[in-house]
C-alpha cells in the first residue's frame, strides 16, 4: 500500500454540516432527541472515545472518567469511502465532560477511517464503531499514518478556509511537496509531526478561543529579526461556532536536525562527569537575547503594588491547593508563605520591576543545540498548558523563566545521580552569568527570584505526587532548601 500523499482531487475537504455526513458513508437516522450529522457521528463514536481519550498523554483530565462528549466542529477533511484503498480523514473539535472534576475542556482529534487496517497501524487503532456513519471501519489516529499526515502538508502548501478550518502560510516560506512524515513518540500537551528533515508540524491537542503564545511569540520574534527561535512558516485554526476568538490549532516551523535538547546533553555530560558551565552560561546568553527581544517586539509594563499583590495570591492559592493535595508539603508553608510575602513587604515595592511576554514553561528540554555551531535556540512558548490561555498571554517578570530553568538544573543533577554535587549550583551561576551578559542579572531582585522558584517547585511537587510519585523526593529537596532559605531571611535584620 503507497504511502503517497492522494492526488489533490481525492482530497476535496468540506466541513460536515447540517444536512449531510461524511462523504460515501451512508447517513445513520437521527437519534430520538434530534441532532445534526456531526451530534450522529459523534454518538457513534463516544463508546470509543471515552475510553481511549483518558489513556493519551496530552489528556489533561487525568484520573477522571469522560462522562460525556459534545461536538464543537466535525470536518471532512479527506472524505470516507468503503471498499477503497484510500483512507478518510475526520477532524474534530470535542468537548469533554468530566464529572470528577467538572472539566469541560476542547480538544483536537484527527482521525483516519478505513476498511481494513494495515499491520504496521494496529497500535493506532481507536476502536471499530457499532453504529452510525462509520459503522464496522476503523477508527485510528490519523498521524500515525503517512498517508493522513501528509495531506496535513498539502493543505498547509495552499492557504485556503475549510468550513471552520482556516489554512496559513507566510507569503516567504518555502514548502515543497512530498516530505515524508513521521510522528514523533514523545507526546506532552501535543502531538509533533516531522516532515523530511525540514519541518515540523505541532499540533495542539487542548484548546480554546485566542492566539496561542506558541505561534504568536515565535511570529514576533520573526519580525523582531531574532533567530533564536525557529520563525512559524504555516499554521492552521478554526472559528468556533457563534463567532468568537479562533482557536489556535496545529504549526508548522522549520525542523532543527542535528540538533539535542539540553537535557540530553546534561545528562550526558553527567554520564561521563564533564564540565557544563560554558553550555549552560551560552544557554543563558540566548535565553536573555530572547527577553530582550520580547520586551522589544510586544508590549511591557510597570509592575506596582497591585500587580506584585496579585502574582503573590496566586503564589499562595497554588501552595494552598498543592498542600492539600500532598500533605509532605504542609510542614513547610508557612516558611514558602514568607517568601511570597516578601513580594509585597515595603522595602521590595520600592524597586522598579516590569513585566513583559516571556517563554512561560521553560526548561532545558525547551531548549536546542546543533551539533554544528553550539547555536542554542529556544522552543515551544506555548507556556504550562494546564493554566488557562489568558493568563499564559499576559506578561510576567523574566524571573519566571529564570526560575524554570534554575529547577531543571536541579531535576539534571537528580536524575544524573549527581545531587549535592555542586553540579547544579555551578551550572545555575553559569545560567545566570550568561543572561547577565546580554540583559541584567537576575540575581539581583533575589526576592523576586526566589518567590518563582519556589511556586515553581511547589507546581513540581504537585505534578510529581499525581504523575510520577518516584521522583517526588527531586522537588521536595528544593522545598526544604528554599524554606531554609526563608526561615534565614525572616532572622536577618
Amino acid at each position: 500500500m503507497s504511502d503517497a500523499v492522494p492526488p489533490r482531487r481525492e482530497t476535496t475537504p468540506r466541513a460536515v454540516s447540517p444536512g449531510s455526513a461524511p462523504s460515501g458513508v451512508a447517513a445513520a437516522p437521527p437519534p430520538p432527541t434530534g441532532g445534526g450529522p456531526a451530534d450522529v457521528l459523534l454518538a457513534s463514536l463516544a463508546p470509543l472515545l471515552t475510553r481511549w481519550l483518558p489513556r493519551q498523554r496530552w489528556f489533561a483530565g487525568k484520573g477522571s472518567p469522560v462522562t460525556g462528549l459534545a461536538p464543537v466542529t466535525a470536518v471532512d477533511v479527506l472524505p470516507v469511502t468503503r471498499g477503497g484503498g484510500t483512507p478518510g480523514l475526520l477532524h474534530l473539535l470535542v468537548r469533554a465532560r468530566q464529572s470528577g472534576t467538572g472539566a469541560d475542556d476542547c480538544y483536537q482529534l484527527l482521525l483516519g477511517v478505513q476498511d481494513v487496517l494495515p499491520p504496521q497501524l494496529a497500535p493506532a487503532l481507536i476502536g471499530r464503531p457499532t453504529e452510525g456513519p462509520l459503522r464496522g471501519l476503523a477508527v485510528y489516529e490519523a498521524l500515525a499514518d503517512p498517508r493522513t499526515a501528509g495531506l496535513l502538508l498539502e493543505r498547509l502548501r495552499v492557504p485556503g478556509r475549510l468550513g471552520p478550518l482556516r489554512f496559513v502560510r507566510e507569503a516567504d516560506a518555502d514548502l515543497p511537496a512530498g516530505l515524508a512524515p513521521r510522528l514523533l513518540g514523545a507526546e506532552q500537551s501535543n502531538s509533533s509531526v516531522v516532515y523530511g528533515d525540514s519541518y515540523i508540524l505541532k499540533l495542539f491537542r487542548r484548546v480554546g478561543p485566542g492566539v496561542n503564545p506558541d505561534l504568536e511569540l515565535p511570529r514576533a520574534l520573526a519580525r523582531a529579526g531574532c533567530t533564536r527561535v525557529p520563525a512559524p512558516a504555516a499554521w492552521c485554526e478554526a472559528e468556533p461556532p457563534g463567532g468568537g476568538e479562533p482557536m489556535t490549532l496545529g504549526v508548522l516551523q522549520p525542523f532543527l536536525p542535528g540538533s539535542a535538547d539540553g537535557w540530553q546533553l546534561a545528562l550526558g555530560a553527567l554520564a561521563v562527569q564533564a564540565d557544563f558551565t560554558g553550555s549552560a552560561h551560552a544557554l543563558g546568553h540566548a535565553t536573555a537575547e530572547v527577553h530582550r527581544a520580547l520586551a522589544g517586539a510586544l508590549p511591557t509594563l510597570d509592575l506596582h503594588p497591585p500587580h506584585l499583590e496579585r502574582i503573590a495570591a496566586a503564589m499562595h492559592r497554588r501552595l494552598d491547593a498543592a498542600a492539600e493535595a500532598v500533605p509532605a508539603l504542609r510542614g513547610y508553608r508557612a516558611a514558602l508563605r514568607a517568601t511570597y510575602d516578601d513580594l509585597t513587604r515595603p522595602g521590595a515595592l520600592g524597586r522598579s520591576r516590569r513585566a513583559q511576554r516571556i517563554h512561560g514553561d521553560l526548561h532545558l528540554g525547551q531548549a536546542l543545540r546543533t551539533a554544528a555551531d553550539g547555536r542554542w535556540s529556544l522552543i515551544d512558548f506555548e507556556g504550562e498548558p494546564a493554566r488557562p490561555l489568558a493568563e499564559r498571554r499576559r506578561p510576567q517578570p523574566v524571573e519566571q523563566d529564570v526560575a524554570g530553568m534554575l529547577r531543571s538544573f536541579d531535576y539534571a543533577a537528580a536524575v544524573g545521580r549527581a545531587a549535592g554535587t555542586g553540579w547544579a549550583d555551578r551550572a545555575r551561576e553559569a545560567f545566570c552569568d550568561g543572561y547577565a551578559e546580554a540583559h541584567h542579572d537576575p540575581r539581583e531582585d533575589d526576592r523576586l527570584l526566589r518567590a518563582h522558584e519556589t511556586d515553581k517547585a511547589v507546581y513540581e511537587v504537585l505534578y510529581e505526587a499525581r504523575h510520577r510519585p518516584d521522583w517526588l523526593s527531586v522537588p521536595l529537596t528544593a522545598i526544604r532548601r528554599l524554606a531554609a532559605q526563608a526561615d534565614g531571611a525572616r532572622r536577618r535584620p
